[in-house]
């Protein structure tokens, strides 16, 4: 009886599976139909020819609940499988490919020709067998050789083209960690980890007590930024209440741009006298406060937000100058005080508001880093320089929300202590609205309706 009910769920999961990829090949249906939609009626609009499909990306995003980076590359898979690879699309269909394994084709396939693209489709059709029980990498190796095989010439200027695109990225992982990852050519990337080894493996041999791969990340910190454990006069903020910072509180952390990190991390940050490593760090912190601004106060008492700033030290000393700046906010949900200017551009000291108020871009399930300090309602049309009236936006889905059709304006909320926190509506060209609230600070807390997005 066990057996049978094993079986059961098996053939059941097998079948929700199926049932997945036929749904992801009727969205790339759909989403290719919406998108010859939306470019004609942005023809019909007037929009230049180099504009044309701006914000449809974003558009299927939004309606994913996808970031705007990856709606667009949802747009590219779509289109490449319906107008190009039919038969790896009627694949995914019938549940003989998953939508991950069809990117994976659609992308080792880019640099070719429609013909050539078709070609490669038809040769990898799953019929043919030459996928049956092939994994990620499998996948991958078969299209580029096939890819190889019919255009050598696109496939070596696309690998000389990627290496115009190495950088840099750093994003969050569990426990107070971070992943930086750099993308690399591949003589670079080797020739950086071989040295990284080497020197690993001669502190070990020489009786250093940590292990290979963390003498390799303490290593890399140091050559990079000059200094055991990577203090530098590089900012770093840490936004917390006063309670967590004076009194021993467990109310979390948050820095910006990273997320939140425990109580006890943020205080040890602040007075930590061990570097990574074999004891290796900086002691002797010194403390300085500053009020924020305009010297705001909220009824009922507010939390204070410690923004810790690392100042520029000398080479030489062992100094460690840390800078706290109270933010104040009204009692229970965490809104900041405004700070209004009659200036175009936002000061300063709003732009360190807005930063620490919104933390990554406002637009709903993007997370990319705030690089436009936007006016909510254009200051041409009459929206002032204000924190009411600002987002923080990545540079991307600024320039979607100037896109015709779209618009955006503040959510008003009861006008009361304990009104809403800062909310924005963003409307699509579909009429499709989307709300985006500002994430709570520490010391406040979020009920169910306060959802980042709604």
């Amino acid at each position: 009886m066990a057996d049978q009910d094993g079986a059961r769920l098996i053939d059941e999961i097998r079948a929700l599976e199926v049932e997945k990829s036929a749904l992801a090949a009727r969205q790339a249906r759909l989403t290719v139909a919406f998108e010859q939609l939306q470019r004609r009626q942005q023809c019909h609009l007037g929009i230049p020819a180099d504009r044309l499909g701006a914000g449809i990306g974003a558009q299927i995003a939004l309606a994913r609940g996808e970031s705007p980076a990856k709606g667009n590359r949802l747009v590219g898979l779509a289109k490449a499988l319906v107008t190009e690879m039919p038969h790896t699309l009627a694949a995914v269909e019938t549940g003989q490919l998953n939508e991950w394994r069809a990117t994976l084709l659609v992308r080792e396939t880019a640099s070719l020709s429609a013909a050539d693209r078709s070609s490669v489709d038809e040769e990898l059709v799953p019929d043919t067998g030459t996928l049956t029980g092939a994994g990620d990498r499998a996948v991958v190796a078969a299209a580029r050789a096939a890819a190889y095989r019919r255009d050598p010439r696109s496939v070596t200027q696309r690998a000389a083209h990627a290496a115009t695109e190495r950088h840099v990225s750093l994003r969050p992982a569990p426990d107070t960690m971070c992943y930086l990852t750099a993308l690399l050519p591949v003589s670079a990337g080797v020739a950086v980890h071989a040295a990284l080894t080497r020197h690993a493996d001669t502190l070990r041999s020489g009786g250093d007590e940590r292990a290979r791969g963390q003498i390799m990340a303490d290593d890399l910190v140091e050559w990079t930024t000059g200094t055991p454990g990577g203090i530098t006069g590089i900012e770093i903020q840490l936004i917390m209440t006063d309670r967590t910072l004076f009194q021993g509180d467990s109310e979390p952390a948050r820095i910006p741009g990273y997320g939140v990190v425990p109580a006890g991390w943020a205080r040890d940050a602040l007075t930590q006298t061990q570097g990574p490593g074999k004891g290796r760090g900086r002691d002797g912190a010194k403390a300085r406060a500053q009020d924020q601004g305009n010297g705001a106060r909220t009824t009922g008492g507010g939390t204070t937000g410690g923004d810790t700033t690392p100042g520029g030290t000398n080479p030489g000393s062992d100094a460690l100058n840390v800078w706290v700046r109270r933010l104040y906010t009204a009692p229970g949900t965490g809104e900041l005080v405004a700070m209004d200017s009659r200036a175009r551009l936002f000061p300063a000291p709003l732009r360190r508001f807005i930063q620490a108020r919104d933390d990554t871009c406002r637009t709903p399930y993007c997370d990319a880093p705030i690089r436009h300090h936007d006016h909510i309602v254009p200051w041409h049309n009459g929206g002032t320089t204000s924190l009411e009236n600002a987002a923080g936006l990545c540079e991307a889905c600024n320039h979607t929300k100037e896109t015709p059709g779209w618009s955006v304006k503040p959510r008003p909320g009861p006008a009361r202590a304990d009104r809403l926190r800062h909310t924005i509506e963003l409307r699509t060209p579909t009429g499709h609205s989307y709300h985006s609230t500002a994430p709570p600070l520490p010391g406040t807390s979020q009920p169910e309706h306060l959802a980042r997005a709604s």
